[in-house]
């Protein structure tokens, strides 16, 4: 059996190892584009923040180590230019040549290319990007390769001479970074951001979309942007970079951007996406899907014999309530799993009739300073726009229990289908974010619903969770909704709640008094039962739409007026929700 894999770095190096350790006279070798076949893609942002002093660390194993661990024949610098799926050869460009290499199976792992959008100077020497082991070296090279005052580590440059050359060569061309130009807010950008202001840098951050973090959902996602701001960040959304030009003096870059504004930069680093590399396969022939992702089936099997493909280059599917949503998902976890499974079929002869590609849920996770962010499975804005009809729950528990030193809110957003099943999760807090998605991204997978969550015996004790863990706290409000214990409104309708019924604000008075929604009346719940009278008058047999800080004492609440013959409901998240997606909600403080 001879196995050529196209790629190395965590897809085709899961692949070739674990064929290793099923074949042992297999011929396997690997092909890599680059000089690096097996690094930390991953940890490169926080090398650049210095948490990662020693830049060797990310370099995970070399064509040397590779051969004596696994006996494996890893070429770097070499390109596979072209396939032949009817010979079964693959044309190479390397350091010797171009050459034709057989092989009895093929894997592709070519993973992604960096988008660049559509800017005017997009090429200029001061803007850069980071996936690659050589742009980690050019950027650390322009701020210079030693920490500024910050914060941080106090990290070195790793003992890479030519970063410090390089610092010294970038003073001849406008001095050491001070300031940076962010573009694109997703994981990796807000990874960079971070790492930038950790370098002592001034860092503005510019986003096209509404919002940062877009796969987050609208009312989470102001949590991270007022976090970046609270480090000095500049956040600019819905906006975009049109230009980059020389800076004055020749000193840096200008940028231009959309609201017509400019700004002085050292360098600009874009952080804007990617795009599966499949052109190899799409030359051989090979069936390509949304965005241009290799098709594959259940294992990773391409649409021609003796090929499979894994990575970030294939196409993957997200399954929505019987609804596949397809396309690729550039995350290393699935590439490593589907490496592993790849091998499975070509060295153990696996079989399966599922043409779909295999399932995943996208779980991914981002620190941005001292908040965490996370999500798996569906988003709120994914099941609208496949129209499944979901219910929505938002919490906000403390990650462990309150009586204990440093209890901190988790905020929750989940999304479950009519029939309980739970179909996707987003959190963000300062501790215990991991652990709470992590749990709802298995319970998805199992097909686990709000009883299941209600259920769940997970870990207590004062410093890590709580009796009721903020997953069962989850699964507490879904019962509640899907049972119609507790009716809900959200606070998208604010609008038409205050239109059409009563607004009934059962907070203190003191937290009614910072401000409150145009028109509500407040009667905090410990007085409720003994103003029902008041609250009846004032609905006029209208609807009563019920709020507190987080959703707590306003359920309280509704219990207690659906108990009295009224139509009330409980705004799901309290005003924490309300405040997030409602900017001037309560731009009305009581007169003084």
């Amino acid at each position: 059996m001879k196995l050529v894999i196209v790629g190395g770095v965590a897809g085709g190096m899961s692949a070739a190892a674990r064929a290793r350790r099923l074949n042992e006279s297999a011929e396997i070798i690997v092909l890599e584009k680059g000089p690096y076949v097996s690094f930390a893609n991953c940890g490169l942002p926080y090398h650049l923040a210095g948490e990662i002093e020693r830049r060797d660390a990310l370099l995970l194993h070399t064509p040397e180590t590779l051969r004596a661990q696994l006996n494996l024949d890893v070429r770097v610098n070499s390109e596979a230019t072209s396939i032949d799926p009817v010979s079964r050869t693959v044309t190479v460009s390397g350091p010797d040549g171009e050459y034709r290499l057989p092989y009895d199976a093929l894997l592709l792992a070519p993973g992604a290319s960096p988008m660049v959008p559509p800017i005017a100077g997009a090429d200029h020497e001061f803007v850069y990007q980071l996936y690659t082991i050589p742009q980690l070296d050019e950027i650390m090279a322009r701020v210079g390769g030693l920490l500024g005052e910050r914060g941080g580590t106090g990290a070195s440059n790793g003992g890479r001479a030519d970063v410090v050359v390089g610092a010294e060569r970038d003073a001849t061309r406008g001095g050491k970074a001070r300031r940076a130009v962010v573009v694109g807010a997703g994981f990796i950008g807000l990874e960079a951001v971070e790492a930038l202001v950790h370098r002592g840098l001034e860092v503005t951050l510019v986003e096209f979309a509404p919002q940062v973090l877009p796969p987050l959902d609208a009312e989470l996602a102001p949590l991270i942007q007022q976090e970046l701001e609270r480090n000095g960040v500049d956040v600019r959304v819905a906006t975009a970079v049109q230009s980059v030009a020389d800076g004055a003096g020749g000193r840096g870059v200008t940028v231009g951007l959309s609201d017509g504004t400019f700004v002085e930069a050292d360098l600009v680093l874009l952080s804007t996406g990617v795009a599966p590399r499949s052109e190899l396969a799409r030359d051989a022939g090979l069936a390509l899907g949304v965005r241009g992702s290799i098709v594959v089936d259940s294992l990773m099997r391409t649409s021609y014999p003796h090929i499979w493909a894994v990575g970030d280059a294939v196409q993957l599917r997200q399954s929505v309530d019987g609804v596949d949503v397809l396309g690729p998902v550039p995350l290393a976890a699935p590439a490593n799993r589907h490496g592993r499974l790849a091998a499975d079929a070509i060295m153990g002869g696996l079989e399966s009739d599922d043409p779909r590609p295999p399932k995943v849920q996208g779980t991914s996770i981002v620190r941005v300073f001292g908040q965490v962010a996370a999500v798996t499975g569906a988003s709120r804005r994914t099941l609208q726009r496949e129209g499944v009809d979901a219910v929505t729950v938002h919490v906000h528990p403390n990650q462990h229990a309150g009586y204990y030193p440093g209890a901190t809110q988790v905020h929750i957003v989940a999304s479950f289908a009519k029939d309980g099943r739970l179909l996707g999760s987003q959190a963000v807090g300062a501790d215990g974010v991991d652990k709470r998605i992590d749990v709802l991204s298995t319970a998805i997978r199992g097909g686990l619903t709000a009883d299941d969550l209600a259920d769940l015996d997970l870990t207590y004790s004062p410093p890590f969770g709580a009796a009721k863990d903020p997953v069962n706290m989850l699964g507490f409000t879904a019962q509640n909704i899907l049972s119609g214990t507790m009716p809900v409104w959200y606070a998208e309708d604010l609008e038409e709640a205050r239109e059409s019924g009563l607004i009934l604000d059962v907070r203190s008075a003191s937290e009614f008094a910072g401000g409150h929604v145009e028109g509500a009346l407040n009667v905090p719940h410990t007085e409720l039962r003994e103003r029902i009278d008041e609250v009846r008058d004032a609905a006029e047999g209208r609807a009563v739409f019920v709020h507190c800080a987080s959703g707590v004492r306003s359920y309280l609440a509704t219990r207690i007026l659906l108990g009295h013959g009224l139509d009330a409901r409980n705004l799901s998240g309290g005003a924490l929700t309300l405040q997030q997606l409602v900017e001037d909600w309560a731009a009305v403080p009581v007169a003084q």
